[in-house]
């Protein structure tokens, strides 16, 4: 047994005292979305909601239930994320696992190539004039097929192909006739379930995240993600503070109250959404944890 001295024993204390300060600083700001979600609106305002819920008020929830234009939003998100994600595998996958093959003919140029591109674009302007000589503009397909592929990502994979796949599992292959889409199907692909997970956390979170490429490409509300869903409902909360404001002074109580409620509701909304939109990825999480973990040592080893 290792005899611990005084200087292991105040290492070990800050460092549990540092990694629960960070798990509160990531936990706290979810937490007080739930609790603020169920609470008086006006208490939140006040800053009176701090650890636990005060005068609990499930009407932002009814409100949310009852609106359409959220529900759409999450369809669309869950499409988008769905298909935008297998999208991106469809591409990534067979593009790292061409380029982790060291006799590939011109692989050190495709590989500044791609690591250019990963450094300079072209900006929005020329990206949205190619968008919309394709006629995608105000298409919901667009969401799904821009950014396709990831560089970065590519990158890893290729370091996973290269490191933790035996190149005598595929010189075998190629002894019994396997030509390379066999080897990439049959013993690539089933050896690479760790990083698919983890490549699949990142462009699922990414796409459910997304608000920018919907706001510059999607005007039709038909289509629009959750994110943009609840950007509105923000820039509506902030309208009705500013008119609550304004007009405060000329409209009579009855509307003044109105006005107050109306707000009140939209600040409810606005913490329920954010809930119920990051619901999804909070229940995902535990699934793909451990392939995760596996996916974050990718090259610490080799490589």
């Amino acid at each position: 047994m290792i005899k611990r001295t005084k200087g292991d024993v105040i290492f070990d204390t800050l460092n549990i005292i540092f990694m629960i300060l960070i798990l509160f600083i990531i936990v706290y700001p979810l937490y007080f979305t739930l609790i603020a979600s169920i609470s008086d609106p006006t208490a939140v305002s006040l800053g009176k909601v701090i650890f636990t819920p005060v005068k609990l008020n499930w009407e932002p929830y009814a409100s949310v239930f009852r609106n359409s234009t959220i529900w759409k939003g999450y369809r669309n998100t869950i499409f988008y994320t769905v298909a935008g994600t297998i999208w991106n595998l469809v591409l990534t996958l067979p593009t790292a696992y061409v380029m982790s093959k060291k006799y590939l003919p011109g692989r050190n140029f495709l590989s500044w190539y791609f690591l250019f591109t990963m450094y300079f674009g072209g900006g929005l302007i020329p990206s949205y004039l190619n968008v919309q000589h394709m006629h995608l503009v105000n298409k919901p397909i667009v969401l799904v097929i821009l950014g396709g592929l990831s560089i970065y990502n590519m990158i890893v994979c290729r370091v996973y192909f290269q490191s933790s796949i035996p190149e005598d599992l595929y010189e075998a292959a190629r002894i019994d006739g396997a030509s390379d889409f066999l080897q990439f199907f049959r013993i690539a692909l089933p050896l690479a379930t760790p990083i698919i997970a983890v490549m699949a956390l990142y462009y699922g979170v990414g796409r459910w995240n997304d608000y920018f490429t919907a706001l510059i490409y999607i005007s039709d509300n038909e289509w629009v993600p959750l994110q943009i869903v609840l950007r509105n409902i923000l820039i509506q909360n902030q309208g009705a503070a500013s008119l609550q404001v304004q007009e405060g002074m000329m409209a009579d109580e009855e509307t003044r109250e109105y006005m107050e409620r109306m707000k009140n509701l939209a600040q409810g909304m606005k913490y329920a959404v954010i809930w119920i939109a990051s619901a999804p990825l909070l229940i995902a999480y535990p699934f793909v944890q451990k392939y995760f973990v596996k996916g974050v040592m990718i090259g610490s080893l080799k490589g």
